[in-house]
């Protein structure tokens, strides 16, 4: 029969069924003739046909083997059954669901991330031949713009580079209102380099280049031109103003493009060449500040080992050639996307996180492995019956399996749609408030494939256990209601692994959750060098609205006389730019008195700098630890001065007094007047860095965060500053927070590790629960008679406990300890996850005894209650 005729069967079963039988009677008809024949009766012939045939219905199942229409009846019928033994134990189906639910849905959630930001392609023409070229050296990265011109001219492995400088804020005008808005710099060939076309309007390009300021042109991304633009298609060709100075729109990116990051999306694009307008300064033509990076496409059949050779013999070129500025740089190509070097950091993360989720499904598999089991084992009496009556073991097989995978599709789906509202959410959500940090987690093909197969391959997990069961099973016994006990212990053996594999990687996953927790603490009272607590940042730049140099620094002065006014202030003062904002000036080269040959090989030490008010330390709530503060004395035509750090000053001077010393600031003698304490000034895993404040008044920035220390609320102080600020820089963008509030940014990650991890800690303490309370319950459900006859036998209570709920209670202390120690060796995966991951914190070790304690308490108070409470009498009578 062909394949088509066995599939056209379907839309004929009745005639099929009949065709079936009407050819079995046919070949038992032709038996009992044959019987006759050889001598036999016709009720002999008949009982010696029958055994040769067999069961009827066992030889339909034969049948069904060999036609695909009834291959495909049978698996529907296996459905059908498996979804009324479901319906006969609602309980039993809602646990098994649930439970998946939070396995498959917690996995399905961080895959949706991990698919978010590394696995999906960025929306640019032929992703995998982009690369971002980073060099280990001084500078943040990459080289400076003149040192990538030698680049792009000289390599010859890539078919173009292009680079890019950001994310700057400035301040739009449009129709007389200034917002603060972040944007890239980058090179006239940056959108012909990627591929990617205009939503409308055109893109700039290397030809609209001719020199410094010769492209005012603006390309607006998609969501600044419907939020800010009302998307309206006239705005191509209008003239808006940024930091003061008129660019011409020249077009509209595509939604879906938002440059090569994943997390930071910028509101608009220029030409690099017209930097300065935007920026307030030159680096085009400086080799010794402000790195941009660099991103290449490599030419056809280059691969990136060769690339990098090329670059790294050009960077052993401009060493030779500009030995003042150029380092021997080892290039290095990687994936943009993950804001650079940070990649490795946030891979690590989420695939921690993943194998975290897999360890809990699996814990949840284990759990419903021992359900199933316990499951099939009360139905053997009926699996016996169905093998002695003809059915093959294989049949019973695929019906167990049926049966879990059914199990597994609805929990998986109800996972699934759990899943996908969370990764919605989660794609709405902004953690630091209105900006231009975001993250799209679409739910694509690619998670809903992901969901289907967890959900397979669970249900194949956990249903082979009970297959396996009944594959072995011996109908004769089973029918006799007398399990042999070695069977008996060798079924209970096989649940007493999966309880104890499930309370090992529970408590493996509660000690990841406490680690989480404690390093999130850690986190909150790490050193910062500062106080955020009691303190109010607002910040103001007046660049944006065209105040600048000595305007600027008389307004700085009448926004701190004016706060210093506010009823409740203690202190305010200015810097630049905050600690832990992720901006500033870095890797700033610092020399010896008297140094003429200003080389980076010269140089003692790189250090970041803060321009400050005299009252700065005091708001931030930094303790100047030796010398003097800054007053407003200390201006532009006095000597120049600075406040270093103690690790400025111990790297600087050794152990002789920092105060008093003097050092080399861009060419400046700078004399150290003061010693503050260290602190965190990128992120909280930083070595010691060194940092220098120096006096706004002698060195003028025109970016303004105001810090205010006051007793008054947040909010009261918000709008105290809000009213001054306003009055005193009516056009100029002010955000206004508390510095609890701005350093969000720096503890994300760990308050983000905490909360996945806390939620995979509290998950697995329910499948714990489940699992312990389960096996309780079923053994003292099982050896309610045995129990009773005890108990009339004049058994002790202690002994009626120890004999109904040992055996879980010693596997749930075997499987903690198991756990515990898993977890002491799960440093390293935990500290990619986890801020000063640490395992053996003795608080994280009792908190996880102390835990897995009270779990067990849980789990087996009801049924040692129930066993306690066994009447004995009444059990006989029953009898």
């Amino acid at each position: 029969m062909g394949l088509w005729s066995r599939l056209r069967n379907l839309n004929r079963r009745d005639a099929v069924d009949a065709d079936i039988a009407e050819e079995l009677r046919s070949h038992i008809d032709m038996a009992v003739e044959e019987g006759i024949c050889a001598g036999l009766s016709e009720t002999e012939a008949w009982r010696a046909a029958r055994l040769r045939f067999g069961n009827p219905v066992a030889m339909r199942e034969k049948t069904m083997g060999a036609d695909a229409a009834l291959s495909l009846e049978g698996f529907w019928l296996d459905v059908k059954f498996a979804l009324r033994q479901l319906k006969r134990s609602p309980g039993f189906a809602v646990t098994a669901m649930v439970t998946l639910a939070l396995g498959i849905g917690a996995n399905i959630v961080v895959f949706g991330v991990l698919n978010a930001v590394i696995l999906h392609p960025l929306k640019i023409a032929d992703p995998q031949s982009v690369h971002q070229i980073y060099h280990k050296e001084w500078m943040s990265g990459g080289p400076s713009y003149p040192a990538f011109e030698d680049f792009r001219r000289r390599n010859t492995t890539f078919a173009g580079m292009a680079a890019v400088y950001g994310l700057s804020s400035v301040g739009l005008e449009w129709n007389n209102k200034v917002r603060e808005v972040s944007g890239y710099d980058v090179t006239g060939n940056y959108f012909d380099l990627l591929g990617v076309q205009p939503e409308i309007g055109r893109f700039f390009h290397a030809n609209d280049e001719h020199g410094p300021g010769s492209a005012p042109y603006v390309v607006l991304s998609d969501a600044l031109w419907r939020h800010e633009f009302r998307a309206d298609p006239e705005v191509i060709g209008k003239t808006v103003s940024l930091s003061t100075h008129p660019f011409t729109v020249v077009g509209v990116a595509p939604r879906d493009f938002h440059g090569l990051e994943r997390f930071f999306w910028p509101d608009y694009f220029v030409p690099m060449v017209n930097e300065e307008q935007v920026e307030g300064w030159d680096f085009l033509h400086s080799r010794l500040y402000e790195p941009v990076a660099v991103i290449g496409r490599l030419k056809p059949g280059v691969t990136a080992e060769r690339a990098t050779e090329n670059l790294n013999a050009i960077a052993r070129d401009l060493q030779k050639e500009y030995p003042a500025t150029d380092l021997e740089q080892s290039a290095r190509l990687i994936r943009p996307g993950l804001e650079g070097d940070d990649g490795v950091l946030i891979h690590q993360f989420l695939f921690g996180v993943m194998l975290l989720a897999l360890l809990l499904l699996t814990a949840a598999c284990a759990n419903l492995a021992s359900l199933f089991a316990a499951r099939a084992a009360d139905r053997g009496r009926e699996l016996a019956l169905r093998v002695a009556l003809g059915s093959s073991r294989q049949r019973l097989l695929w019906q167990l399996l049926t049966e879990a995978l059914v199990v597994s599709l609805l929990g998986g789906a109800v996972g699934m749609f759990c899943a996908a509202t969370l990764l919605g959410a989660l794609s709405r959500w902004q953690p630091f408030g209105a900006g231009s940090e975001h993250l799209v987690v679409a739910v694509d093909a690619g998670v809903y494939l992901a969901g289907l197969a967890l959900s397979v391959m669970s249900g194949l997990l956990f249903g082979m256990i009970p297959a396996w069961h009944a594959w072995q099973s011996r109908p004769l016994q089973a029918i006799k209601s007398a399990p042999a006990e070695s069977a008996r212990l060798r079924t209970f053996a096989i649940r007493d692994v999966l309880l104890g594999a499930q309370i090992a990687i529970c408590t493996l996953l509660v000690t990841a959750s406490l680690v989480a927790i404690r390093g999130m603490v850690r986190a909150l009272h790490a050193p910062l060098g500062i106080k955020p607590a009691g303190a109010t940042v607002a910040k103001v730049n007046f660049g944006m609205v065209g105040i600048d140099g000595d305007n600027a620094l008389e307004k700085q002065k009448q926004i701190i006389d004016a706060a210093e006014s506010i009823p409740g202030v203690q202190a305010a003062g200015i810097v630049n730019f905050l600690p832990l904002s992720g901006s500033g000036m870095s890797g700033i080269p610092v020399y010896w008195p008297g140094t003429v040959d200003q080389t980076l090989s010269n140089q003692v030490l790189d250090t970041r700098v803060y321009p400050i008010s005299p009252d700065y330390l005091k708001a931030a709530g930094t303790r100047l630890l030796t010398g003097r503060n800054f007053t407003w004395r200390d201006e532009a035509h006095s000597p120049r001065v600075a406040i270093v750090n103690a690790t400025f000053a111990h790297k600087m001077f050794g152990n002789r007094p920092a105060v008093g010393n003097h050092f080399l600031l861009w060419k400046d003698s700078y004399e150290v007047i003061g010693v503050a304490e260290s602190g965190k000034y990128v992120d909280l895993n930083e070595d010691p860095i060194c940092a220098v404040y120096v006096s706004t008044a002698q060195m003028e920035q025109s970016s303004t965060n105001l810090v205010v220390r006051s007793s008054l609320t947040s909010r009261d102080m918000a709008a105290s500053l809000q009213r001054m600020l306003s009055g005193i820089a009516p056009t100029a963008p002010i955000t206004i927070r508390s510095w609890d509030d701005a350093l969000s940014n720096v503890l994300f990650p760990a308050r983000t590790a905490a909360a996945a991890l806390g939620i995979m800690g509290m998950l697995a303490a329910m499948l714990a629960v489940t699992g312990i309370f389960g096996m309780a319950a079923y053994s003292v459900s099982k050896r309610m008679k045995e129990l009773g006859i005890r108990i009339a036998l004049g058994a002790q209570r202690s002994q009626i406990l120890a004999s109904a709920i040992g055996r879980p209670l010693a596997l749930l202390i075997s499987g903690s300890i198991v756990g515990l120690v898993a977890g002491l060796f799960s440093s390293r995966l935990l500290g990619r996850i986890v801020y000063q991951a640490d395992p053996s914190d003795p608080l994280v070790v009792s908190g996880v005894i102390a835990t897995m304690a009270l779990l067990g308490l849980t789990a087996t108070l009801i049924p040692a209650r129930r066993a306690v409470t066994v009447d004995a009498a009444r059990l006989m009578r029953e009898e």
